[in-house]
């Protein structure tokens, strides 16, 4: 690859889905990049809520949920791909208040300059027992993109890209979510076209 198509590295950035892209899952939604290299990226949805609870999804896997905290938060749809996998987005131990040794989980991903995502059953398990990590978004399933394929969906203008603010994953009610993260780039939903070009 020469240098003038080299990558920018958007892990740990929202994409934000432009008007134009209609897509059913996709359409409004703001992506956070777990990881993106020449390879392809992945990521996960953080605005289209399932219709099912992190009480119910504790149910269905058959584990207590302690943390009553998070019964009633939302499990959301991450992407289309191993929709019956579950995804567990959550702040590090070094982030975390608190920063108790949490011992490490067998499966997780640690985004650089970002968040961590666990996909391992023990990271419920210590949600199930009231501890593991105090800020979470569990995903059901996640969007991924082949070697070359974002490139060319940022290219005939699909996305917007922004650096990622966790506020926007922990603290923003799921609604106001994409509006939040066109703000992260000084722009309303109403200023943009359907092909309109990249902020």
């Amino acid at each position: 690859m020469s240098s003038d198509t080299a990558i920018t590295n958007l892990t740990n950035h929202f994409l934000i889905a432009m008007p134009g892209l209609q897509d059913d899952l996709f359409s409004r939604s703001v992506v956070y990049l777990c990881e993106h290299s020449q390879r392809g990226a992945l990521g996960l949805v953080i605005n289209k809520p399932c219709d099912i609870s992190l009480k119910n999804l504790f149910d269905r896997v058959e584990l207590p949920l302690l943390r009553t905290d998070l019964a009633d938060a939302p499990v959301f749809l991450g992407g289309p791909v191993q929709t019956e996998r579950g995804f567990v987005l959550h702040e590090g131990a070094a982030d975390a208040p608190e920063s108790a040794a949490e011992p490490p989980y067998s499966s997780t991903m640690t985004i650089p300059g970002g968040l961590v995502m666990t996909t391992s059953r023990d990271v419920l398990e210590a949600l199930s027992n009231g501890n593991g990590p105090s800020r979470v978004m569990v995903s059901l399933g996640y969007s991924a993109w082949g070697q070359g394929q974002l490139e060319s969906e940022l290219g005939d203008n699909s996305w917007l890209t922004v650096a990622a603010d966790p506020r926007l994953i922990f603290d923003t009610p799921v609604p106001e979510r994409y509006a939040q993260a066109l703000k992260l780039l000084g722009l309303e939903a109403w200023m943009l076209a359907p092909d309109a070009g990249h902020a």
